[in-house]
């Protein structure tokens, strides 16, 4: 890329490699204009867009976080918002941002309908929240229940049926409990992606901060002879 590009020129680029599914090349475009043009909202919208096709989801929302930031009456900033939101499973805060487009942007058939597709997902998701819990308690019924049979056909001496009853009350409220656990990890794991990523060079610029540290630090002279004695210099 040419230093004599403008921010409109690299838009244009950063957009033709999106027409073409090259999103990673054309976050390198909208990255450079950025740098050319930080106040330009439409730049973090593209690249938002682009972080989302590649599942960057943590960049895509900080982009179309930084779009709502810079022009907040623009319709556009709330949609890539809501997108990244909807695409991590956050149905509900997708719904808010969905809305908050179409306030700006009335009657606008793509945003009603993305309204209307994550309030569908929405009403999914809590239907599981109440009714997961509640299969996982059946199935340990149903457990318990063969066990019962097993018990009355394969032995000589039939477990006494109040204690057969208990166990299978306990087996259905383990199958409750690993249900509501089953559910709990999966919010957990929509949650993660939208964490930032990790930082493999944080330890490195930590060591490198304390040896600045280290080479601009002064002391006195007297100070200087007593590390000198203690081998530290």
């Amino acid at each position: 890329m040419s230093e004599e590009k403008s921010p409109e020129a690299l838009k244009d680029l950063g957009n033709n490699a999106v027409k073409e599914q090259k999103f990673e090349e054309a976050i390198l475009y909208y990255s450079y204009a950025v740098k050319l043009d930080p106040g330009n909202y439409t730049l973090y919208s593209n690249r938002s867009f682009a972080f989302l096709k590649v599942q960057q989801y943590y960049f895509a929302l900080e982009d179309a976080n930084e779009t709502i930031k810079l022009n907040p009456t623009w319709p556009k900033g709330y949609f890539r918002k809501a997108e990244v939101e909807y695409a991590t499973g956050h149905y509900m805060e997708a719904c808010d941002s969905y809305k908050k487009a179409l306030n700006l942007r009335p009657g606008d058939i793509n945003i009603i309908e993305a309204l209307n597709r994550t309030a569908k997902e929405m009403l999914k998701e809590q239907k599981a929240d109440e009714t997961v819990p509640w299969l996982g308690a059946g199935i340990g019924i149903i457990v318990g229940a063969i066990i019962v049979i097993a018990d009355c056909v394969f032995t000589y001496k039939p477990t006494h049926p109040m204690l057969m009853a208990f166990v299978t009350i306990v087996i259905a409220m383990v199958g409750y409990g690993l249900a509501r656990l089953y559910r709990y990890w999966v919010k957990c794991q929509k949650n993660g992606l939208l964490d930032p990523p990790i930082d493999l060079f944080k330890e490195n610029k930590t060591d490198n901060a304390e040896k600045e540290v280290k080479h601009t630090t002064r002391y006195t002279k007297s100070q200087a002879r007593q590390r000198y004695k203690k081998g530290k210099l």
